[in-house]
């Protein structure tokens, strides 16, 4: 009798404490729901459970269920189900996580002091049908992050315990239940710590958050919301973009990059009536006309330079014109000046086009730009290559010094200039800086200029190093290796020049120059009858060349 006395006593000892406080209950498991992510192929990843944190569906969980997720829902008290929207923050070190669910919610309330070691406090499980309180004491604390609590509470039971909110007597959230390595400990991270987490524009490129297919919620202040939004559209997933810029719209209607960000994507997709509705929408609800109005005549500006259409007709470059005019009529920046002059140079009027780049030039506010786009009107002027150099010194001189990468165009251009007019050593000077300035990373096009240049002044080994970088960048081009082996073959280098013609052979079989070149160098390698084949080749391809160089040979 002992026996059985005890254990009813147990037993209604175990109901009691499951069902104390029942207002506590109630409210904060009202707060909770199931979490489920999902892998991407559909199939579960986890199931666990979360709180709301506010009555806008923001909530509060572990993160290690959304690593690797692709898609994430809850299922509230009532068995509804909705998606986790967005990422609001997190933390990899405490396993927490905050989220935006798409629903209003009823959420906890969370305590604003922490409690103190040896009071008792609950957990709410995670059992949608009989919600109830599992009690612990805590048996000490920690502090981090100077003003927030780390709870350590010992039991028996740590099996479904990841996520659990943790209250405290007055059903007031504290913390967010975690496993620890110690089989009879769990852990629990301060509430306000996850509640307080959020993300800023850099975070897209965070590799944390790369873990989880779920995107980042966009923040709230504006020039970290655009940071992210410019950023995400730099990424290859242009799903995901589009929903940045969905986001951006929805959180700041008044500010034209949203309605900018969209137009660019439908004109990517050939969608030009959408993008004009969503640059005239951009003008009617934007705070920043002026801008708008800019952005209206840019991105139809780009759209005729660099995707002529000639089937879409509601775009042109007056029109372009018109609107940089009406965003400099409401706002007078020398942006919208200079788009204007841009435009104007497009449609050919180059002597007034100039004419407003050197204005713009001796404003406080000058750029190389400005010299380097006067120029460009001078050489379609065919003014004398004096005046185009001394625009581009100008150009380069307006950089900022020591010269960067963004000196690097102007300084190209003025060694092509150098290079057209016989100045070949100001030309490779030039080459030479923009190289430096480029950090080796100029293409094909550039080395094999640089190498022209250099033959011409017999700077032989520079030419070959270069024309060599333009092969390596280039390898499918057959000509640059046939620059190489001829020029190989002018130095005496008959080898090379051999090995070289075999490889632009390879590249192009039907390059009648390789053959020319392979077959000279045999020649003068005294293999005659090897080379007198190759130039029997070229000429089976038709170059003219052939059948004197195997007369002159032949004897």
């Amino acid at each position: 009798m002992n026996r059985i006395s005890l254990i009813i006593t147990m037993l209604f000892t175990t109901v009691m404490v499951g069902f104390a406080q029942p207002s506590a209950v109630k409210k904060v498991a009202n707060s909770t729901f199931k979490l489920t992510t999902y892998n991407s192929n559909g199939s579960v990843k986890y199931e666990g459970v979360g709180v709301y944190v506010s009555p806008d569906g923001m909530a509060i969980s572990t993160w290690s269920p959304f690593v690797n997720a692709a898609k994430a829902t809850i299922t509230d008290p009532k068995g509804k189900q909705y998606n986790v929207e967005t990422i609001v923050g997190a933390n990899e070190l405490y396993d927490v996580c905050k989220f935006r669910v798409a629903t209003s919610s009823k959420p906890a309330k969370i305590a604003d002091t922490p409690v103190s070691t040896g009071n008792e406090v609950w957990a709410v499980n995670d059992d949608r049908r009989k919600p109830k309180l599992m009690p612990f004491k805590v048996d000490r604390t920690e502090n981090f992050d100077k003003s927030f609590t780390y709870y350590i509470v010992t039991t028996d039971d740590t099996s479904r315990i990841a996520g659990n909110p943790l209250i405290d007597e007055k059903g007031q959230l504290i913390g967010l239940l975690q496993k620890s390595d110690a089989s009879n400990e769990i852990h629990a991270t301060d509430a306000r710590f996850v509640n307080g987490l959020k993300v800023d524009g850099m975070d897209i490129n965070n590799s944390l958050f790369r873990q989880t297919g779920i995107r980042l919620e966009l923040p709230s202040e504006k020039e970290q919301a655009l940071i992210m939004l410019v950023l995400s559209g730099q990424q290859a997933d242009s799903l995901r973009h589009s929903l940045y810029v969905e986001d951006f719209i929805r959180k700041f209607p008044t500010e034209v990059d949203g309605y900018s960000a969209r137009a660019t994507e439908k004109v990517d997709r050939g969608d030009f009536d959408g993008a004009d509705k969503d640059l005239q929408l951009s003008i009617k609800n934007a705070k920043d006309k002026a801008e708008a109005h800019s952005e209206y005549s840019r991105i139809m500006y780009q759209k005729i330079i660099y995707n002529p259409d000639t089937t879409y007709t509601a775009w042109t470059l007056d029109k372009a014109l018109d609107e940089t005019r009406k965003a400099y009529s409401i706002n007078p920046l020398p942006a919208y000046k200079h788009r204007e002059a841009q435009i104007i140079f497009s449609q050919k009027d180059y002597a007034k086009a100039y004419d407003m780049f050197i204005a713009l030039a001796k404003a406080p506010q000058r750029t190389g730009e400005y010299f380097f786009e006067a120029a460009q009107c001078k050489a379609q002027l065919k003014a004398p290559n004096n005046e185009i150099i001394a625009l581009l010194d100008s150009a380069v001189a307006a950089c900022p010094q020591p010269l960067t990468n963004i000196a690097a165009p102007y300084v190209l251009t003025r060694g092509e200039a150098y290079d057209a007019a016989g100045e070949y050593k100001k030309a490779i000077a030039d080459y030479n800086l923009y190289d430096t300035l480029m950090a080796g990373r100029g293409n094909d096009t550039f080395y094999y200029t640089k190498f022209k240049c250099e033959v011409k002044l017999k700077q032989y080994q520079q030419a070959l190093n270069d024309i060599a970088h333009a092969a390596i960048l280039n390898p499918q081009q057959p000509a640059y290796l046939a620059e190489m082996a001829s020029l190989q073959l002018r130095v005496n280098r008959l080898d090379d020049a051999i090995r070289t013609a075999d490889l632009c052979i390879r590249v192009a079989p039907d390059e009648s120059d390789a053959y020319i070149i392979k077959g000279l160098a045999l020649i003068l390698d005294k293999q005659k009858a090897e080379g007198l084949k190759c130039l029997g080749k070229a000429k089976q391809l038709g170059d003219e060349r052939a059948q004197g160089l195997i007369d002159k040979y032949s004897k």
